[in-house]
């Protein structure tokens, strides 16, 4: 296995390539949209996943931040060396699609400040930190992780979103209907800002800022629009009754669905709880089994 080549392919996968479930989940909006404008603005996006995907094209400029999850069985092992070639794999992947340079050159001030300009290489933007996935870990999407399994998620994370993102307590009040009320006036607040709907948008609740945006990290890769909890399918409906509806337009599609991941808790006055609304190129994911 040429495992650098295979990482590239699955870069570009997950830049150029919609999923299935998503497919289905915009043409079934399409069936059932009756505002005008926003069927038109559905068949639009449609379209330009199909160029996208026949042309081997980004699904949109925005290229974004490679994230990796690497789900692990109690057999297998991670070592330097594949650590190495995840780096170089997501590299050789950029430069390949090609993605848009993004990569800001200099010291860290500089970096802040991005008075250096930016690197010409795609391939220079580095990846956010790995997430590890175990059969331990607990949560609404929790794996059944064989002995055997490696598996490699590569999460193409779009700056639109990130502005649009929250991560913050909530006094629970011993109350889920609470919790998840707030998270929901969150996004029914970020979605009018987002441009780029209809939005998959996404929500993890755990015991720490980290966690909780390592949950929503989580949802992303394995979330699925054709198997939606029942509380996933009534955050939905709320969201979808802003009326803000695609790019904005109005009409019933403003989320396609939802992902809600929760976490472990501990005893405390206050649930950890992290959102994003993404824009209607994302969930931008691909896996690659080792």
């Amino acid at each position: 296995m040429d495992i650098l080549n295979d990482i590239s392919k699955a870069i570009i996968e997950a830049s150029t390539t919609l999923s299935d479930d998503k497919h289905d989940a915009l043409k079934h909006a399409i069936d059932n949209e009756d505002n005008e404008n926003a069927r038109w603005a559905l068949s639009q996006i449609l379209e330009n996943y199909q160029v996208a995907q026949k042309n081997r094209f980004p699904l949109c400029d925005d290229t974004g931040i490679p994230h990796v999850i690497i789900e692990i069985g109690d057999e297998r092992q991670i070592t330097g060396e594949l650590l190495n070639q995840i780096h170089e794999g997501i590299a050789l992947g950029l430069n390949s699609l090609p993605a848009r340079p993004m990569a800001v050159k200099g010291d860290e001030l500089e970096r802040i400040e991005q008075n250096k300009g930016l690197y010409d290489e795609p391939g220079k933007l580095a990846n956010a930190s790995i997430l590890i996935d175990t059969i331990n870990d607990e949560s609404t999407y929790k794996r059944d992780i064989s002995p055997d399994t490696l598996n490699l998620h590569f999460l193409l994370e779009g700056g639109g979103p990130e502005i649009r993102s929250k991560t913050y307590r909530v006094y629970h009040k011993r109350s889920f209907e609470n919790v998840i009320n707030t998270a929901c006036e969150w996004l029914e607040s970020s979605l009018k800002m987002l441009g780029c709907t209809p939005s998959i948008p996404s929500i993890g609740i755990g015991r720490t800022h980290y966690e909780a945006t390592s949950l929503l990290l989580k949802s992303i890769a394995y979330g699925n629009l054709v198997n939606q909890s029942q509380y996933e399918r009534e955050i939905t409906d709320r969201l979808n009754q802003t009326g803000i509806g695609p790019l904005g337009l109005g009409g019933k599609t403003t989320v396609l669905g939802c992902y809600l991941n929760i976490g472990n808790q501990r005893a405390s006055g206050v649930r950890i709880v992290s959102i994003r609304p993404s824009c209607f190129v994302e969930p931008r994911v691909a896996t690659l089994k080792l």
